[in-house]
């Protein structure tokens, strides 16, 4: 247990600290994150690198936090979630009080502490971060109170007010798809979720590497879920098990929150051949290896002894970098078209896989594949200078005349990110409207182009970050309970007819 005295005493005691203190705190106390592994001793496993607070670093971290009058850090959060009350109750030694503050706006704080890209988010709008002290270690802390919480017993079991009598049914079983659920169980429906994998997850389980996300962290929510009566439905894929339609006459309700698992293709020659890894094929093997599945354990998935390639700047990227030095890679590098500063993926994710011996070659794009249909022995490499900002902000990159090189591989990892799927076909679902992007058309509130159907997270918005899947699967189960309560309060109120003479 993580108190050594009654929790009154203690409360009071570090209130009294917080008060005495709390004032410009950040100027005297570091800026400080969990202790991380050596890199030496992270190559060699899967472990997470980072090891939680402790009680007294938990509380000294968030008295650093100003109480600023405008919080951006909020602003900063898709969730909106009320940090600066929970760094305060956290400064306070208020911890089940925190764990209460921080779950009333998030499903799986404890995820979302892990894996946000706080640098880009929070912590990125932190005011001591702008006044140059170092933001407070906001997803730290975040982690350090849910797994207290979990560790105390303050994690209570799902158990709705009243049973409604309405059912539910979810395509898919990731963070959106999991939030929903929650949330729709706690308000009293039947829940059931579909999942095409054999483990419930989704992207949590069989995308994100354990050294990011322990797949425990995962499984306990889903336990929970159960545990509240929520039903999984494992090795059932939509579209061929069961057609969308077909779901919408079993249920009163169903949310869409498939993801987005299409890959992006490389446009380069030899893009399309099969000697090419496709980023989630890779990651996938690797954690069902983890699971001890030996279809993960070797082979083309494998880059145990291989010159690794890997193709991307964003987090999956990462993730594939940092996974094949753990399998025990020869070497490891990453092509990217920008440089540093304009890379999509977290600051802080590059920064553990070089020290983990990742190279980069920044401003480097895939002129061509080398090798053939089946097997790509190599990159050719276009040298990149960067022009004017694009519609996305950052500065174009421009390919530099007579600067190539090529470059032996025995492994070539493709992480551009990836699109939805065509749902209307994938799912069997006739009259679900696409927007231009190809993902499903919302409008408002999460509501489909088909009565009855709604949808959320990167089946949506493309493929996105964990947080806004939650915040979608939060959304859409308020909005799914309102109108299946205005439906039945409707049906209630219909006038009985009388039977004819």
């Amino acid at each position: 247990m993580q108190q050594e005295r009654p929790d009154k005493e203690r409360h009071k005691d570090a209130a009294d600290r917080h008060e005495e203190t709390a004032v410009l705190k950040f100027t005297s106390t570091d800026q400080r994150y969990p202790d991380k592994r050596s890199a030496d001793e992270r190559r060699t496993d899967f472990d997470e690198i980072y090891a939680p607070f402790s009680l007294e670093q938990g509380e000294a971290q968030a008295e650093r936090c100003s109480q600023c009058g405008v919080p951006f850090c909020q602003s900063g959060c898709p969730l909106h979630n009320d940090i600066p009350d929970w760094l305060m109750l956290v400064a306070e030694g208020r911890l089940e009080e925190a764990y209460e503050r921080s779950s009333a706006t998030s499903a799986m704080p404890e995820v979302c502490g892990r894996i946000c890209p706080q640098d880009r988010l929070c912590e990125g709008a932190c005011v001591i971060e702008q006044s140059g002290h170092g933001a407070v270690t906001i997803g730290s802390v975040e982690t350090f109170i849910t797994e207290t919480a979990w560790k105390n017993g303050w994690v209570k079991p799902i158990r709705p007010a009243r049973k409604t009598g309405l059912s539910v049914g979810i395509i898919g079983s990731g963070p959106a798809g999991l939030s929903a659920a929650e949330r729709l169980a706690q308000h009293g429906h039947e829940v059931t979720i579909y999942e095409r994998q054999d483990r419930a997850g989704g992207l949590l389980i069989y995308g994100i590497p354990n050294f990011k996300l322990d797949k425990s962290v995962v499984e306990r929510r889903t336990k929970r879920l159960e545990e509240g009566g929520v039903v999984f439905k494992l090795n059932f894929e939509v579209g061929k098990d069961a057609s969308l339609t077909e779901l919408r006459s079993r249920h009163d309700a169903v949310y869409v929150a498939a993801g987005a698992y299409a890959a992006r293709a490389l446009t380069c020659p030899g893009g399309g051949g099969r000697g090419l890894v496709p980023a989630l094929d890779y990651l996938t093997a690797s954690n069902k290896a983890g699971f001890g599945d030996e279809s993960g354990q070797g082979g083309r998935l494998n880059a145990s002894g291989k010159r690794v390639l890997v193709i991307g700047g964003g987090d999956t990227a990462m993730d594939c970098v940092r996974t094949a030095i753990r399998q025990g890679a020869d070497s490891v590098a990453c092509l990217y078209r920008r440089d540093r500063v304009n890379m999509p993926g977290s600051a802080r994710e590059v920064v553990h896989a070089e020290e983990e011996g990742a190279m980069f070659d920044w401003l480097s794009a895939p002129a061509a594949i080398l090798g053939d249909a089946e097997t790509a022995s190599g990159v050719r490499i276009q040298k990149m200078t960067l022009g004017a900002p694009d519609a996305s902000g950052r500065r174009r990159p421009v390919a530099m005349a007579g600067q190539e090189e090529d470059r032996a591989a025995d492994m070539v990892i493709a992480a551009l990110g990836f699109e939805p799927e065509h749902f209307p076909q994938t799912l069997g679902a006739e009259g679900l409207e696409l927007n231009p992007r190809g993902a499903i058309r919302v409008t408002d509130r999460s509501r489909t182009s088909l009565p009855g159907v709604y949808a959320g997270g990167d089946a949506v918005r493309g493929a996105s970050l964990v947080v806004w899947a939650v915040k979608d699967g939060l959304d859409a189960a308020d909005t799914i309970h309102a109108d299946l309560m205005a439906g039945a309060r409707k049906a209630q109120a219909q006038p009985i007819a009388e039977p004819a003479e």
